[in-house]
C-alpha cells in the first residue's frame, strides 16, 4: 500500500510527532499530527497495524486488541489529562486505512465547543508544540505500562 499514509507511518517512511504511546502485533497508537503547527494536545490515533478500511474489515484478534486499547487510551487520557470526556469517531473517508480518533475534553471547555472538533476551535483549548506532544504521548505510556491489568 504504497500511497497510503497509515502504512507509510508504520513502515517509518513518514514521521510524527510525539513518540509511540503503545504498540502490538494488532495495533498502533500515538497522537495525531499537525505538520509542525501546534496542535490539540490528546488528540490519539488508534491505528490497525494491517491494511484494512473498516472495522468491519477486523478479524476477532485485531478487533479484541483494537477494544481494548481504546478503553485502556480513554481512562489514560482521563486520568493523567484530567479531561472529562473522551470522544470517538473514525471516519476513513480521506485515508481508507482503519484508525480511530480519540479526543478528549478538558474541564471548563463552554458548552458551545463541545464535539470531536469543535474542542479545537475553543480560544483557550489546550495546544502545544512537539515537545508538549511527546510529554503527553510519555505520560499515557506510563500509565499504560504501570496499569497493564486494568
Amino acid at each position: 500500500m504504497n500511497d497510503c499514509f497509515i502504512c507509510n507511518k508504520h513502515s517509518g517512511n513518514i514521521q510524527t510527532s510525539g513518540v509511540m504511546i503503545y504498540e502490538d502485533d494488532f495495533v498502533y497508537v500515538g497522537h495525531i499530527d499537525s505538520n509542525g503547527d501546534s496542535t490539540y494536545l490528546g488528540h490519539i490515533m488508534i491505528d490497525l497495524k494491517r491494511h484494512a478500511p473498516t472495522l468491519g474489515d477486523m478479524n476477532m484478534e485485531e478487533a479484541k486488541s483494537f477494544g481494548m486499547i481504546i478503553a485502556r487510551v480513554s481512562k489514560a487520557l482521563l486520568e493523567t489529562e484530567n479531561a472529562e470526556h473522551i470522544y470517538s469517531y473514525v471516519m476513513g473517508d480521506a485515508v481508507p486505512h482503519l484508525h480511530m480518533h480519540l479526543v478528549p475534553r478538558y474541564p471548563r471547555t463552554p458548552r458551545e465547543y463541545w464535539g470531536p472538533t469543535a474542542v479545537k476551535d475553543w480560544k483557550d483549548a489546550p495546544m502545544g508544540d512537539n515537545k508538549d506532544v511527546r510529554d503527553l504521548c510519555m505520560r499515557i505510556k506510563i500509565y499504560l505500562e504501570e496499569n497493564r491489568n486494568e
